[in-house]
């Protein structure tokens, strides 16, 4: 379980608890008297709320100072010309779909491409602090389909991407893998959805590959 999901957990069985008996020692919410012992109740309701969608609200995101980067973004690879990319690979440039699924405490991305598919094993966002530039760093596992195993493995990686400002639309960032590949990446943002199961998904609901 991670941070995110342990904190949300926490907070709401302990809110849920904390109702409870209020409920069963006769104390209603609804007489005025008794209302205000339900803020620690509220409170713990509301880590749940900010964590997942409070945050980045109007208003509120200014003071968080966190870059909302979830979504589904088109990256753009290119590979350099001194990766070792087996005969029969693509060098690029390479059409792929990250999928960023983020709340305030947690940042899981999915890349998606023709031929394989990258999940995070850790992800993590450094904003410094009077800078409205941030860095996402990751670190995945890259899985391909079984019919292009045979040239290109199961392998790791990690990538560095830069973003600026509270809701960027656009990033650059650079990848390395574990092949001894290593490249530039070009982020634009597609849309906000995070429910695209498959790379031809994503792709059919890209205005530019569908009006190409």
């Amino acid at each position: 379980m991670g941070t995110a999901t342990t904190i949300r957990t926490g907070a709401t069985i302990a809110a849920t608890l904390y109702t409870v008996i209020l409920l069963m020692l006769g104390l209603y919410p609804s007489q005025f008297r008794y209302l205000f012992a339900y803020i620690p109740a509220a409170v713990g309701y509301g880590v749940v709320v900010f964590d997942k969608w409070a945050w980045h609200w109007p208003g509120i995101h200014r003071f968080t100072d966190r870059p909302w980067v979830a979504g589904t973004w088109r990256v753009i690879l290119s590979p350099s010309p001194d990766s070792h990319i087996p005969e029969g690979g693509n060098r690029g440039p390479i059409t792929t779909y990250m999928t960023i699924e983020q709340t305030f405490w947690s940042l899981h991305a999915t890349l998606r491409t023709r031929e394989s598919t990258s999940r995070s094993s850790s992800a993590i966002i450094r904003s410094p602090e009077n800078s409205g530039t941030a860095e996402i760093g990751v670190l995945y596992d890259n899985t391909p389909r079984v019919e292009h195993q045979h040239r290109s493995p199961r392998h790791e990686g990690a990538c560095l991407i830069s973003v600026t400002g509270l809701n960027p639309r656009a990033a650059t960032g650079h990848y390395y893998t574990s092949r001894f590949t290593v490249g530039d990446m070009d982020f634009t943002l597609l849309n906000r959805s995070i429910d695209y199961g498959t790379f031809a998904e994503v792709q059919a609901a890209d205005p530019e590959h569908t009006t190409g």
